[in-house]
């Protein structure tokens, strides 16, 4: 009985709550909104914006250590900082390795083909130490400032 009146009152609840979109699309103005931020980072009305993220995991071929690998690895750090200099990749790092998944992407991209064909530049998967798996993803468009913020945040580099 109790859980028919709780089923009841949560769908009146419902029927008479505007949906979250419609509030945050059609309420009131954001008196902190700044329409130069939100167009340099290419945010929609919400401040959101479209991304591919990728999930980097163990591939079939472990380079072996030595200097191959390293060389592997130089190129996969000078790979993302140049898509991240052509304002393609937007956040990049290193996981944890649980379940064989080693680091992620995020492309300023809503389409995951194109990530695809950046992510097969990187020598990790040229070289199957890596495979790459792909998910489109909606998020805040405050992760486009990320790499200008980052630069001023270390004291040395890669």
């Amino acid at each position: 009985m109790k859980i028919k009146v709780l089923e009841s009152l949560f769908c009146l609840i419902l029927l008479f709550t505007p949906s979250i979109y419609s509030q945050t699309s059609t309420g009131p103005a954001n008196p902190k909104f700044d329409a130069a931020l939100a167009k340099k980072a290419g945010a929609d009305q919400l401040g959101m914006r479209n991304y591919v993220l990728v999930i980097l995991k163990t591939g079939p071929t472990r380079v072996p250590d030595g200097k191959a690998r390293d060389d592997m690895f130089a190129g996969h750090f000078a790979n993302m900082k140049r898509l991240a200099a052509d304002g393609k990749l937007v956040l990049a790092g290193p996981l944890d390795g649980t379940d064989g998944r080693r680091g992620l992407f995020v492309f300023a991209l809503a389409d995951i083909e194109e990530a695809k064909k950046l992510v097969a530049t990187d020598p990790v998967i040229i070289k199957g130490e890596m495979v790459a798996e792909y998910h489109k993803w909606y998020g805040s468009a405050a992760v486009m400032l990320i790499n200008e913020l980052h630069e001023k945040m270390g004291k040395t580099s890669f």
